[in-house]
């Protein structure tokens, strides 16, 4: 009867281990387009019970801690059209943390701006060099992807590692996520967003705002594109108002960083059982 229970504790073991170091390629690639339920009434918007455990499984991240009125913004920087430097002008006037996720022709079009946004102590985020669909590339080709991002930031910036991705167009797949827990990132992806990058259909600084307050909700990850002049025109009386609900702003790495302690002690208690 011993011999047997070590057997089968071996082959626990054994199990564990493989699941543990499963390659990306051991993952289904099946393209899946990031979409949610939208938030109302302060109530966190929802993926949907699959797509929370796909996250939690590969510590991706969508939202917060929905007991905390923390605010995470965050921003895509695919090209320049002329509303970045307001945006910063904003935040640093509101001291609030950003994250903005770049591209290769971002960091080679606009190398001033994104030296300004780590110099004001915001995070740059990679969101690939050429933004491709990640599902539908090769391993080396992902992996180039990212790489070309984090070697041109660095050598505009000085910083040298780059945690977090925001896969382009929001597709992605579990290969993906995968490789990019691989390469050392975190998916990021957004629990409030809407329609604001088309730079021909502008509505006004109204519109942008009644968006951002209709959907708000605690531990929002609120994504804006820099090219839209409505957002850029709405976000001083967007920050402004949602302190004053006593909302406050974080930074990408008060989030994940709450969450691995939390996660820290929870393996401790486990322990101590």
């Amino acid at each position: 009867m011993k011999r047997l229970i070590k057997q089968l504790m071996m082959i626990s073991v054994l199990f564990f281990v493989f699941v543990s170091s499963a390659s990306a390629e051991s993952y289904p690639n099946r393209p899946i387009h990031w979409g949610f339920k939208k938030a109302s009434e302060g109530r966190q918007a929802e993926a949907g019970q699959e797509w929370d455990e796909l996250l939690k499984k590969h510590e991706a991240y969508y939202k917060g801690d929905p007991t905390q009125m923390d605010i995470y913004l965050t921003f895509d920087n695919g090209y320049e059209n002329g509303y970045t430097a307001q945006i910063l002008d904003i935040l640093k006037k509101e001291k609030v943390p950003a994250t903005f996720f770049v591209t290769g022709h971002y960091l080679e079009s606009a190398s001033g701006l994104v030296k300004r946004m780590v110099k004001e102590g915001h995070i740059v985020g990679n969101h690939s060099w050429h933004h491709p669909d990640l599902s539908q590339v090769s391993d080396e080709r992902f992996k180039e992807e990212l790489e070309k991002v984090k070697e041109k930031t660095e050598e505009l910036t000085g910083v040298k590692k780059m945690h977090y991705l925001r896969p382009p167009r929001g597709i992605f797949s579990e290969r993906t996520m995968a490789l990019a827990n691989e390469e050392g990132y975190t998916h990021v992806f957004w629990s409030l967003a809407f329609k604001d990058w088309l730079t021909d259909q502008q509505k006004g600084a109204q519109y942008s705002y009644d968006n951002i307050m209709n959907q708000i909700h605690p531990g929002a990850i609120i994504l804006l594109h820099t090219v839209s002049k409505d957002n850029a025109d709405a976000l001083e009386s967007v920050i402004k108002d949602l302190k004053k609900q006593g909302y406050k702003f974080k930074s990408l790495d008060d989030l994940t960083n709450k969450n691995h302690q939390e996660k820290k002690q929870q393996k401790k208690k486990k322990k101590k059982k």
